[in-house]
Order: structure tokens, then C-alpha cells, then sequence
């Protein structure tokens, strides 16, 4: 070893798991049903699928893919698989056998961890697997071995628990590739770094003041950019991961109360499931309780009936294309007097970077020239930093176009205030163009929200022969409610300008991705089938 590293090491999130078996051998690092891991029999585990890993022939720079819900060994991947130099490949879940043949080839994976709660979606695509050399069956959910190769206990028999020393040379290196939902075409392949990722792994504690005593309920899947990093920075933190294989209200609220909760992280989506459990049932939470929510603007609504019963919301934003979240509505102490409604309305913005983040800014995209400061003029996000993606896996000219100007561009649209908060006004492709006047969606969502009957509400542009394109809205009543389009219009064009407000509204279910994002574009193309698009 040379001198130079005396005051040099690549930083990889894989070194926090065994710093954590050091100092706390015995404390629990993993809860799942009725089983307990401690850190020391966690790193041993790692470090037996790591070692089994390199005995099928994985090595630095392979692909191993992984189709699991959040569950031991989806957590035990994301250690052992880049701690051998490898890339770890987190499939999405509840995607169609064709898409997960798609991402399971372009990324070049040779080696295939299925959960046999899903092999009923690999098994029609087998034979199109022809990179993969290696399929194990994660028997979790029953003993069946549904497709061929070994089973996970198993496999890991075939590993020493002997540690194995990281086989990272460059932080730069390839630690995962998460492929994007592919709403506008074929999914993306968002290559993260090992530095990025022990970054924002250390930023998510910091920001949601995470330590050893917490405990982390998985209520966000692994699979959606690492778990935010939350698999690495709880481990980081020697806290303890409370694994969750469905994500329901009862079964949140009954885990919160029996491990003691402190932190969890979720879409609007969830929490919206939440509330609505929470009421019916008359829960209020006995202890604190920190609930990180991203994934789209939460209507202000949302934030109040959640604390309402007791938690605290920090809000944060972000994309896959960042690691996850990258901005955080940071509290400050002279808005804890404000009434509540005022607050939820603050906590509802995206804020500033994250202390590992640092450059974010609203800018005219044409020209790259930062927005005034004002809370009105709307531009796009833009990132950079440790925490931006290395590129997109395979695809120069799409790295090339989100990187233009020498930023990550994130195709939301915003408003920056004065003191440098900012605030999601639309997705570009969101944006409702009505006569010639911009009209936001999350602005029409937020209202329609405060209406006392409503669950959920997606609102998107539909075509009309006068003005282009209007809004509409697709609400989901709460249930034992009937209110009608007519009421609904009413109550917006009382709460803001009338030509905001939807001139339709549909009763009735949203489609949604695994993560509880709402799929506007799934509610767009039924709205503009068989005419001219402005938008996808």
C-alpha cells in the first residue's frame, strides 16, 4: 500500500455493513415476519452470497439482476453484489414478462434472483434469457423451486462467511443501473456510481435525522433507485431495516406500533391509503414517527391529515436519474407558529439541495439563464453533482440530451421564491396549455383535494375544439361519498381563477406504477386516441 492512501479511499456504501458488524455484532439489523438478523449474521450472509456469486463465475463489472420485494435477501444484494465488483440490477416488480425480458437483456445480466412469488412472469421469457448462466429461486412465500437452478439458502451454503474486501478500485465505478418506467418509450438504464451512492446514502440520514437507535419500516420498494439509499444509509447508521413484503395500510400501522417505527418512506399514494385506514380506524400514533414522502408534489392536504395523527412529513424530490431525492423542504423554526393548513402548504414545496447535493436551480431551458427569484416565472429543474446518474446504460444520444448545458435536466417545470425554495408547478409534458394561458395541473390537484369527498385525483389536458386543450379531472370519491362533476367544477372555480378550473370530471379508479405514482400518460392516451398530440 503506498503512501498515497494515507489520505485517500475510494467511498463505496458497501464498507458501511461491515463497520456495522464491528461495533454492533448483536444489536437486530433485519426484522422480517418472525425472523431477526443481527449485523453480525446479516455481513455473514453477505459475504456468503458474495463469495457464492464469484463461484458461478460473477465478477467486476457483471450484471446480476434481482426480482424480489423487499424482503432479506433483496437487502442482502445490494451489499454482496457490489462488494465483488459487480452491478446490481433491481427489477420492478410488477412488470409485464415482456419488459423484464427487455431489461434483463439490454443490461447484460448474467445472473437471475427471482422470488418465486414472481416466477410466473420469468418462466414465459426462459428461453429468451440467453445471457444469463445462473437462476436461483428465492423461495420466501413456499418451498416450491418454480424454475430451474438452485435454491437461495442453498446458494448462499455455497459462500464462506469469511468478509470479503470490496473489490472497488474507482468510486466512479458501476455500483447499480435502475431502470426508469418507460412511460415514453423503452425503459432507460440510470447508471449510479459508488461514491454517488455513499453520498446520498449519508445525505438521506442527515436530512431525515436518522441514527442507530432508529428503525426503518420498507414501506418504498427496493427496486425504485435503491430504495432511495435508504438500504445503504440505514446500514450506514446501524439502524434497523424492518422488512415489509405487502405494502398495506393494516399491515403498516400494525408493524409501526409493534417495532417502534421511528422512520418510514412513501408516495403521496400510500399516504393517502394511510390516512384513509387511519381514520376509519381512529389510529393515532403513540410514538414519533418520520414519514420522508417524494415521488409527486403531495397536496398540502395529504401533509395535514397525515399529521394530524401524529407523524411528522418531510418532504423531498427528486427523480432515478438523481439516486432518488435530491432536494428537501428543510424546516425552519419560524414556521412552527404558522396555523397548520400554512404549514402543509410550506411543507408541500420542493425546497433546496441536500447538504451532499448542493447545485440545483430553475432555469429557462433554451437559454440555461436562472428564473427571477419570484415565485411566479416558471423554468425547469436542473441538477448536478455527486448525486447526478453517470449516464444512461447503452444510450449515449439520451445521456447527451439530459445533459445538455452541462446540467441533469429533470423535465419538471417550477417556480423558485426568494429564499431559493422551489416549488413544482408540472411536468413539461403535464403542463395544461388552455387558450394560450398555462394552467398547472398540481395547482388544479391541490384544490381538488381539499374537497371533503376526495381521495384521489389525477387531472390531465384533454382536446377541445375552442381553447386546444382544457382540464380534466379523474377523481376516486372517498368511499360512502357521491359527489358529482358538477360539484366539484363548483368548488374549484370558488377556490381559483375559473378558467383553471376541469371542464370534465371522471369518477372512477387511476392507474398506477409499483412505486404509487399516478400514470397520466395511461389517462392521456385513452382522452386523445385518434387525435393529434401535443404531449405523450
Amino acid at each position: 500500500m503506498d503512501n498515497q492512501n494515507v489520505f485517500f479511499d475510494v467511498l463505496t456504501p458497501v464498507h458501511f455493513i461491515s463497520r456495522s458488524a464491528m461495533i454492533y455484532p448483536n444489536k437486530t439489523a433485519i426484522v422480517y415476519d418472525e425472523k431477526r438478523y443481527t449485523y453480525k449474521e446479516f455481513y455473514e450472509r453477505v459475504n456468503r452470497l458474495g463469495d457464492a456469486l464469484r463461484k458461478a463465475g460473477i465478477g467486476k463489472g457483471d450484471k446480476v439482476a434481482f426480482i424480489c420485494p423487499n424482503t432479506p435477501a433483496m437487502l442482502e444484494a445490494h451489499f454482496a453484489v457490489p462488494m465483488i465488483g459487480a452491478v446490481l440490477v433491481s427489477v420492478n416488480i410488477r412488470l409485464a414478462p415482456p419488459e423484464i425480458s427487455y431489461i434483463i437483456n439490454h443490461s447484460d445480466a448474467k445472473a437471475l434472483f427471482v422470488d418465486n412469488e414472481f416466477a410466473h412472469v420469468v418462466q414465459p421469457i426462459l428461453a429468451e434469457l440467453t445471457q444469463v448462466k445462473t437462476i436461483v429461486n428465492i423461495c420466501d412465500v413456499s418451498a416450491d423451486r418454480p424454475l430451474p437452478g438452485a435454491e437461495y439458502t442453498e446458494f448462499l451454503a455455497t459462500g464462506s462467511p469469511e468478509p470479503i474486501y470490496p473489490v472497488v478500485d474507482d468510486e466512479y465505478q458501476n455500483i447499480t443501473i435502475n431502470y426508469t418506467s418507460g412511460t415514453t418509450g423503452l425503459p432507460k438504464g440510470v447508471m449510479y456510481h459508488h461514491r454517488g451512492a455513499y453520498l446520498n446514502a449519508l445525505g438521506e440520514m442527515l436530512e431525515a435525522g436518522f441514527n442507530s437507535t432508529s428503525v426503518y419500516l420498507w414501506t418504498l420498494p427496493m427496486f425504485h433507485c435503491n430504495g432511495w439509499c435508504f438500504t445503504w444509509g440505514v446500514t450506514a447508521m446501524s439502524g434497523t431495516h424492518v422488512c415489509l413484503r405487502k405494502v398495506v395500510p393494516e399491515e403498516i400501522y400494525t408493524m409501526i406500533e409493534k417495532e417502534k417505527v421511528t422512520h418510514l418512506c412513501a408516495a403521496p399514494t400510500i399516504l393517502i391509503g394511510m390516512s384513509a385506514y387511519a381514520t376509519a380506524n381512529s389510529i393515532k400514533l403513540k410514538h414519533a414517527l418520520q414519514i420522508i414522502t417524494a415521488g409527486a408534489p403531495p397536496a398540502p392536504t395529504i401533509i395535514q391529515n397525515m399529521e394530524a395523527i401524529g407523524s411528522t412529513i418531510l418532504h423531498v424530490y427528486g427523480l432515478t436519474e438523481v439516486y432518488g431525492p435530491h432536494t428537501v423542504c428543510a424546516w425552519k423554526e419560524e414556521w412552527a407558529d404558522l396555523p397548520a393548513e400554512e404549514q402543509a402548504k410550506i411543507k408541500s414545496r420542493q425546497g433546496v439541495s441536500y447538504v451532499v447535493a448542493m447545485f440545483t436551480d430553475v432555469v429557462d431551458p433554451i437559454t440555461m439563464q436562472p428564473v427571477p427569484r419570484d415565485g411566479k416565472t416558471i423554468g425547469e429543474i436542473v441538477m448536478r453533482g455527486n448525486n447526478v446518474m453517470m449516464g444512461y446504460y447503452k444510450d449515449p444520444k439520451a445521456t447527451a440530451t439530459a445533459f445538455e448545458g452541462g446540467w441533469f435536466h429533470s423535465g419538471d417545470l417550477a417556480v423558485i421564491h426568494s429564499d431559493n425554495y422551489i416549488q413544482i408547478m408540472d411536468r413539461k409534458k403535464d403542463i395544461i396549455i388552455s387558450g394560450g394561458e398555462n394552467i398547472s395541473t398540481v395547482e388544479v390537484e391541490n384544490v381538488i383535494y381539499r374537497h371533503p369527498d376526495v381521495l384521489e385525483v389525477a387531472v390531465i389536458a384533454v382536446p377541445d375544439e375552442k381553447w386546444g386543450e382544457v382540464a380534466k379531472a379523474f377523481v376516486v370519491p372517498k368511499e360512502g361519498t357521491a359527489p358529482t362533476a358538477e360539484e366539484i367544477i363548483a368548488f374549484c372555480k370558488e377556490r381559483m381563477a375559473k378558467f383553471k378550473a376541469p371542464k370534465y370530471v371522471e369518477f372512477g379508479g387511476l392507474p398506477k406504477t409499483a412505486t404509487g405514482k399516478i400514470q397520466k400518460f395511461k389517462l392521456r392516451e385513452k382522452e386523445w386516441q385518434g387525435r393529434e398530440r401535443r404531449v405523450n
